[in-house]
C-alpha cells in the first residue's frame, strides 16, 4: 500500500497527516481550528426552476403594406437560483419584552450614529438608557448575562482615548450601557460587535478572566463552525411584464422597415447567473440575499429591467437606375453606377439601467460577510454628467453621497433604486450589387457597413459599483463611472461574388 510522505529526502515535514477519524466528530469551533468559517457552497436541496409563460397578441392588417401587432408578454418564474447565507446570525426575538435583536439593535443605533456622523468619540458618556423604550431595555437585560458579585461591564468603545490614543476603559453594572458601547464601538459594522459579543463577551472591568455572553452562553447567535456560509439555493422568484408594439411595414415600393417598442418591467430578489462566483459585489452588483430570515427584502427591478425600449430596423432600395423610378431607360455603363444600391439600418434606444449603491467598506449592519445595500434619503438626479471633469452618475457629482445612509441592522437597503444611462445606438449599412454581364446568375456586391453611426457614447452604471465607485466611504470618486454600454464607431467593408 502507498503511504502519502510527511517528510522531503532532508527531513523536513511537508504534509501534516490528517487526525485519525473518530465519532462522533467534534466540528472547528475556534478561528486557529477552522471555525468561524466564512466560506461557500451549494444546498443539497436544490429543487429544478420552472416558468409560467404568458401570452396575449393582436394583429391587425393595415393599408399600403403595413401592419400592427399588440401584445402583452408575461414570465412568471419560481424556484430560481440565489445565493443565500446558511450560517446567517439568529434574530432572536424576546417574548417578554416584544422585540427581536434587529428590533433592539437599530433603537441604540438611532442614538449613536447622530453623534457618531458628528465626530463624536465619546458617545457613551452622554448615553442615558431612559432615552430607549423600555421594551428595548427589558430586550438587552434579559440578553446579556447578569454580572457576578463584584463585576463590572466593561466599556471601551465610545468612551474616547488617552494621551497614548489607547481606549479610556470605565465600568458600568447596567447592561444596556453595556450593549450601547459596544455596539457604538464597530460605528455601522453592527454584525461584529454583534459577533464580539456572542464570540468573546463583554470583559469584567474587575476580573479580566471572566467575560459576559448573552444570557443562552457562547455562540447565542452565531455558528461556532461558520461565521457565514453562503449557498446557491432554489428559493427565490420572478416575473417579468411587457406591452409590445410592432409596427411592420413589408417591402413595397423598394421600402421594408419594423418600428418596435417595448414597455415592460421585471421583478426579482436576485439577478445573477449561475456562473457569477463566491457572493461579492465586485462580481454580483449585490445581487445576493442579506438577511435569510426575510429574503423578500431584495426584492426590486432587476439588474437588467430597462423600461422603455425603442427598436427599428429599415431596408430601403434607391430608387435609382434600370427599372427604376429615376433613370429607368438608363444604359447598362450608367447602371453599373447608379443602380443597385441598398441602404440598410438598425436603431436602439432604452431607458437607464438600475444598480445598488453599497453599505461601504466594512459595513456591515445585517450579514456578517455581505455590506449589503445603502438606504437612499434624498431625491438624486441622474444620468451622465461632467460637472467634475470625470463622467459622473450624478448632477451633483460626489456630493450626492451624503444622499444615502447605510442601512440599519435587519436591513438589507434598497435594491437597484437608481438608474444610470440607458443604451443608444445607430449602425448603418449600404451596399451595392453589379449584375455580371456574362450571367445574370452571377453578381458582385460590395458592402460599406457602421456600427455606432453617430459615436454615441452611453456609460454602463453598473461598472460604477463594480470598480468600488458606489460604495458609501468611496469619498471624491463616488458615483464616477468606469465603463461603456457602447462601443466606438467602427467601420468595415466587404468585396462579396455571389454565383
Amino acid at each position: 500500500m502507498n503511504t502519502i510522505p510527511t517528510t522531503d529526502y532532508s527531513g523536513n515535514q511537508i504534509f501534516i497527516p490528517p487526525p485519525q477519524g473518530t465519532f462522533p466528530v467534534t466540528f472547528p469551533s475556534s478561528l486557529n481550528t477552522g471555525g468561524s468559517a466564512i466560506t461557500w457552497g451549494v444546498d443539497n436541496t436544490l429543487k429544478t426552476p420552472y416558468s409560467y409563460t404568458l401570452d396575449l397578441a393582436i394583429s391587425r392588417e393595415l393599408r399600403s403594406g403595413f401592419s400592427l401587432d399588440v401584445a402583452y408578454v408575461g414570465r412568471l418564474s419560481h424556484r430560481l437560483l440565489a445565493q443565500d447565507d446558511m450560517a446567517m446570525p439568529l434574530d432572536i426575538y424576546d417574548k417578554k419584552a416584544g422585540i427581536d435583536y434587529f428590533g433592539a439593535e437599530v433603537a441604540l443605533a438611532k442614538l449613536f450614529r447622530p453623534q457618531l456622523n458628528a465626530g463624536s468619540t465619546t458617545a457613551t458618556l452622554s448615553f442615558n438608557p431612559n432615552q430607549l423604550p423600555t421594551n428595548v431595555q427589558k430586550f438587552w437585560i434579559d440578553q446579556i448575562q447578569p454580572l457576578q458579585p463584584g463585576g463590572a461591564y466593561t466599556l471601551s468603545g465610545c468612551t474616547g482615548t488617552d494621551a497614548s490614543g489607547n481606549p479610556i476603559l470605565m465600568p458600568t453594572t447596567n447592561p444596556v450601557v453595556a450593549a450601547f458601547d459596544l455596539f457604538c464601538s464597530t460605528r455601522f459594522n453592527d454584525s461584529l460587535a454583534l459577533y464580539n459579543l456572542d464570540s468573546y463577551g463583554i470583559p469584567d472591568f474587575n476580573n479580566p478572566n471572566v467575560s459576559y455572553f448573552p444570557t443562552t452562553g457562547q455562540y447565542t447567535y452565531y455558528s461556532p463552525q461558520y461565521s457565514s456560509l453562503y449557498a446557491w439555493r432554489s428559493m427565490a422568484n420572478a416575473n417579468y411584464n411587457a406591452m409590445q408594439v410592432t409596427l411592420r411595414h413589408r417591402m413595397m415600393s423598394g421600402v421594408q422597415f419594423d418600428l418596435n417598442y417595448t414597455f415592460s418591467k421585471s421583478i426579482d430578489l436576485a439577478s445573477d447567473a449561475e456562473r457569477i462566483g463566491p457572493a461579492s459585489y465586485t462580481s454580483s452588483l449585490n445581487n445576493i440575499i442579506i438577511n435569510a430570515w426575510n429574503p423578500n427584502q431584495e426584492r426590486g427591478v432587476s439588474s437588467y429591467d430597462a423600461t422603455h425600449q425603442f427598436n427599428a430596423n429599415w431596408l430601403v432600395e434607391m430608387p435609382f437606375g434600370r427599372g427604376r423610378a429615376v433613370g429607368r431607360g438608363s444604359s447598362r455603363l450608367l447602371d453599373a453606377f447608379i443602380g443597385g444600391w441598398q441602404v440598410s439600418g438598425l436603431f436602439r434606444w432604452t431607458s437607464g439601467f438600475p444598480v445598488n449603491v453599497d453599505n461601504g467598506y466594512s459595513n456591515f449592519p445585517t450579514n456578517f460577510e455581505q455590506e449589503g445595500n445603502a438606504d437612499l434619503i434624498a431625491p438624486v438626479k441622474t444620468g451622465a454628467y461632467f460637472n467634475t471633469g470625470t463622467p459622473n452618475i450624478f448632477a451633483n457629482g460626489p456630493a450626492a453621497i451624503n444622499s444615502f445612509a447605510p442601512a440599519y441592522a435587519g436591513e438589507s437597503g434598497q435594491r437597484n433604486v437608481i438608474r444610470g444611462d440607458g443604451f443608444f445606438g445607430i449602425d448603418l449599412g449600404v451596399s451595392k450589387r453589379w449584375t455580371m454581364p456574362w450571367k445574370e446568375s452571377h453578381s458582385l456586391q460590395f458592402r460599406w457597413e457602421t456600427f455606432n453611426l453617430t459615436n454615441s457614447v452611453r456609460f454602463d452604471v453598473q461598472s460604477s459599483l463594480l470598480s468600488s465607485a458606489l460604495t458609501l466611504g468611496s469619498g471624491g470618486s463616488f458615483g464616477d463611472y468606469s465603463g461603456l454600454l457602447t462601443n466606438p464607431r467602427i467601420m468595415q467593408f466587404a468585396l462579396r461574388y455571389e454565383f
